[in-house]
């Protein structure tokens, strides 16, 4: 008996792997959920959306994330820290002290070796300064 199943296993995966089986392709959204989604997301494109529709439709944030951008309608939220400001790298800071110094980057490139709060620091104290 034990032997039957396996034998019955065998021949089942090898006419898979020959091609003779395919496997059942199951659509996740229907169409209507399609429409229903891209048009909620276009007049409202927001994170609080994505997690309605995941409400709504039982499904992940991560799954309605990749069918809109799989639509072509997602449009990804900028990065931010904890804090809620956008990502700004030392090169851009070292860029913008350079500005208000009025002097070339790569004059003050050592500067990137600094702590991004004592860049900030100093950029705003320059800009206190100047203006």
């Amino acid at each position: 008996m034990k032997w039957e199943k396996i034998t019955k296993i065998k021949t089942a995966v090898k006419a898979f792997i020959l091609g003779d089986i395919t496997m059942a392709t199951a659509k996740t959204y229907t169409e209507e959920m399609v429409a229903s989604m891209t048009e909620a997301y276009q007049t409202n494109p927001s994170r609080d959306t994505v997690d309605a529709l995941a409400k709504q439709f039982g499904k992940t944030t991560r799954s309605i994330i990749a069918k809109l951008s799989r639509e072509g309608v997602y449009v990804a939220q900028p990065r931010t820290t904890k804090t809620g400001e956008p990502i700004v790298s030392k090169n851009e800071i070292v860029s913008d002290i350079a500005s208000l110094l009025q002097v070339e980057v790569d004059d003050i490139a050592s500067l990137e070796k600094a702590t991004k709060i004592d860049l900030k620091t100093l950029m705003t104290r320059l800009e206190a300064v100047v203006q």
